[in-house]
C-alpha cells in the first residue's frame, strides 16, 4: 500500500481502509502552503528554475543516447574553450 506524498492507493480494499485511517487518526493532514509563498518572486526567477530542472534531466539523457564519438568531440569542444580562457 503506497500512501507517500498523499498518494491514494489503487486496490478499492486498500483505499476504504486508507480512508478509514484518515478520518480516525488523531493526527491532523498537513496543512497546504499558499503559492505565493513559496513561489518564486518574478516570472524570470520561476522560469530559469523550470530550466535548471529541465538541464539536469537533460544532460544525463543526453549522454545516454549519445555515440561514444559524440561524446569525445563535445568534451574536445569543451576543453577548448576551457583553456581559451585567460586566467585574470
Amino acid at each position: 500500500m503506497t500512501i507517500g506524498k498523499g498518494k491514494r492507493p489503487r486496490d478499492p480494499n486498500q483505499l476504504a481502509k486508507w480512508i478509514v485511517d484518515q478520518s480516525t487518526s488523531d493526527t491532523p493532514a498537513p496543512e497546504v502552503q499558499p503559492a505565493e509563498a513559496s513561489a518564486p518572486v518574478n516570472l524570470s526567477e520561476y522560469m530559469a528554475a523550470i530550466g535548471r530542472k529541465g538541464g539536469q534531466i537533460g544532460g544525463k539523457r543526453r549522454l545516454k543516447t549519445m555515440t561514444k564519438a559524440a561524446r569525445s568531440k563535445v568534451a574536445a569542444k569543451a576543453a577548448r574553450a576551457r583553456w581559451k580562457k585567460s586566467k585574470s
